[in-house]
């Protein structure tokens, strides 16, 4: 049986079509804030995805979609869930006769999830991409860089997880929110092109005042200013400043201690600036930097590996990072004052509870997978 669940979700039920990326993190999410999340794989299916962290908290049952069988019995866990979280490229699930209107005339309750790279229509909706592709057409991978260098990919974080999962989670949150009224549910329509352009709005706001050019490396928070970079160490590790407040300014001067530097905000004078501070930051390694800077308004801040990250008294004093079994887990967020969100089990094993789920969830035992019989 699943173990009782904490959080504000308590109680809810979600299934997720096992996929890559954004719809995962979304339904880890959802299970670190007390939903009873199960994702539905393939018979047969090995550790897939390997993942232990983005797999985490959910439980897994073993269904195959490709005949009618699979496809009744997954259709009978939708009649019993809140939530169904869908990652396919647009038309699939209706091919395999599992889309929401299938869904919703049988459970009008239901909040479809549908996570796409390009949304589920319009020219480009069919075709394949990733992260890298759509935050390309955004704008927003244009402006990540150093002046005069090639744009930089800033992982996955920006397009899937902030992009993707980040806005299918407030779509299904929100569609949550308003069945409490109608009683009804509704397809979410997530894409990552379209969140990471939602997150794009502060620079969109500041090119129409005039603050911003399309270029890279030349604008205040895009490593333009020297007082919003990185600065290396004596001992080859780096400093992050974002000093842009006049009186933060002053105080990353003080503390490193530079005589007469040029002003904060003089364009003509920026690499002046900028190689002042290099070189002062070049004196001392990052450790000592970090004592000096503790404690302090300077904003100036340790650049930490992931290996490091959870060593820092910051996030250690609130626990953000954690270790299990040799692995780190980010803790559950945000935090919640009486519902308290828990960090679920280990990622499942594909199809590890597939009889538990279908008992637990009522459905009638003709359409429960067995070993000789997969669903």
């Amino acid at each position: 049986m699943a173990t009782a669940a904490n959080g504000p979700l308590a109680g809810l039920r979600v299934l997720e079509l096992a996929g890559l990326g954004p719809a995962p993190y979304c339904a880890l999410l959802l299970a670190d804030l007390g939903a009873d999340v199960v994702r539905i794989d393939r018979p047969g299916q090995d550790e897939d995805p390997p993942w232990p962290v983005l797999g985490r908290g959910r439980r897994s049952v073993s269904v195959d979609l490709k005949g009618a069988t699979g496809v009744a019995a997954l259709l009978a866990l939708t009649d019993r869930a809140d939530v169904l979280l869908e990652p396919f490229r647009p038309g699939v699930a209706e091919r395999l006769g599992i889309g929401p209107e299938v869904c919703l005339a049988r459970n009008p309750r239901l909040v479809y999830g549908r996570m796409t790279g390009w949304g589920q229509t319009g020219p480009w909706s069919g075709m394949a991409g990733h992260d890298i592709d759509y935050i390309a057409v955004t704008g927003a991978l244009h402006a990540i860089g150093r002046a005069g260098g090639p744009p930089q990919p800033p992982l996955n974080l920006l397009g899937d997880f902030a992009g993707g999962s980040m806005f299918l989670l407030t779509g299904v949150l929100a569609a949550l929110w308003e069945r409490e009224r109608s009683g009804w549910g509704q397809v979410v329509d997530a894409s990552i092109v379209e969140g990471t352009a939602s997150l794009t709005a502060f620079v969109h706001g500041v090119r129409a005042a005039g603050m911003w050019r399309d270029e890279r490396g030349v604008n205040l928070l895009d490593t333009g200013a020297p007082y919003y970079d990185v600065y290396r160490t004596a001992d080859g590790e780096w400093m992050a400043v974002g000093a842009v407040e006049p009186r933060f300014f002053a105080e990353l001067v003080r503390l490193l201690e530079m005589d007469d530097p040029p002003p904060q905000h003089d364009r003509a004078r920026w690499p002046r600036l900028r190689a002042a501070l290099a070189d002062a930051f070049a004196r001392r390694t990052r450790e000592e930097w970090t004592a000096v800077f503790a404690g302090t308004d300077a904003c100036v801040a340790p650049v930490l590996s992931f290996a490091e990250a959870a060593a820092h008294p910051q996030l250690a004093a609130r626990g953000v990072l954690v270790e299990d079994d040799g692995v780190c887990h980010p803790a559950p967020a945000p935090r919640f004052s009486r519902t308290p969100g828990r960090r679920g089990g280990p990622a499942p094993a594909a199809g590890e509870h597939t009889r538990e789920v279908f008992t637990e969830w009522g459905v009638p035992d003709r359409l429960h997978p067995t070993p000789n019989r997969p669903a």
